[in-house]
């Protein structure tokens, strides 16, 4: 597949599949992630999210597809899941928000012409007076706004959120997604996997329904619909977690997925998943239409 040269701050996805020893967990993913665009990445537990942020920022490679993104590797600042982050290494507030400079300025370099920097983005998440604190006496909310400090210094134009408001407090949640509306005024691209779909509702105008597959991409009103979320539980549920890499169809690799279509509805049998679901707190109708077709292999 040639190489793509998406617009300046574009994220290009085509025909992507990500999975883990040959086995997919998410497939056949095709679409834009616009310059500046702030959006939601939603999905039932085990969807592929996670996968999903880990091949944008270049952590596991595509087993098909190809992903173009912007500019150079510092463009890009990635926040995974708080459960997969070492809390016990020995390293004050200071410290594990000076990492965000190591791209820019090394890892050996003096940090005493940065503390002003460094004591201002702790400043800009609350964190005044925490520098000298060793990070594994913070509350998880306190460890997130330390967390979110580090990306303040990375100063990257596209900004990855894995679950960023899990087990956090609700003024830290309320603080950080101030924090996410500045970057998006300035002009910044943020995607962020949440499992809230009312802080999704209230805060992201688009979103990503996932569900190993797409379900619908678009504006966030007429992707979260009673439908929509029904049938990506139905295809989380429908998954087999050791199929092997299917062949695209003919839609597969031909342009970005139109934003609120639905996808393509294949399944690979079986799921031993989670079987969590994604829950609304509203009672509105579904006036949208589903145009997914299921010729997978469910049983």
């Amino acid at each position: 597949m040639p190489t793509l040269r998406p617009p300046p701050g574009d994220i290009v996805l085509r025909g992507v599949t990500l999975g883990y020893d040959r086995h997919p967990a998410v497939h056949h993913l095709d679409g834009t992630v616009a310059g500046g665009a702030l959006l939601a990445l939603v999905g039932p537990n085990g969807a592929g999210k996670s996968t999903l942020l880990k091949g944008i920022v270049g952590e596991i490679a595509c087993l098909d597809g190809s992903i173009a993104r912007p500019g150079r590797a510092d463009t890009i600042a990635y926040l995974p899941q708080a459960a997969e982050i070492d809390r016990s290494f020995p390293l004050s507030v200071l410290d594990l928000a000076a990492m965000g400079l190591w791209r820019r300025f090394g890892p050996w370099r003096s940090l005493r012409r940065h503390r002003p920097d460094l004591l201002a983005a702790l400043s800009a998440v609350g964190l005044d007076g925490f520098a000298d604190r060793p990070i594994g006496t913070l509350s998880g909310g306190q460890f997130q706004r330390a967390l979110f400090a580090r990306l303040i210094l990375q100063e990257a134009s596209v900004i990855l959120l894995d679950e960023p408001f899990s087990g956090v407090d609700g003024r830290t949640t309320q603080d950080l997604l101030a924090l996410i509306r500045t970057w998006h005024g300035q002009g910044r691209t943020i995607v962020a996997a949440l499992h809230d779909l009312g802080q999704v509702t209230a805060h992201f105008p688009t979103t990503l329904l996932l569900a190993r597959e797409p379900v619908a991409w678009g504006p966030t009103a007429s992707v979260l619909t009673p439908r929509n979320l029904a049938r990506a539980q139905s295809l989380s549920e429908a998954w087999d977690e050791g199929a092997a890499i299917c062949a695209r169809d003919d839609h597969h690799g031909h342009g970005p997925l139109p934003p609120g279509a639905a996808g393509d509805g294949h399944s690979h049998g079986p799921s031993h998943g989670d079987g969590h679901g994604l829950h609304r707190h509203d009672h509105g109708h579904d006036h949208g239409h589903d145009h997914g077709h299921d010729h997978g292999h469910a049983a």
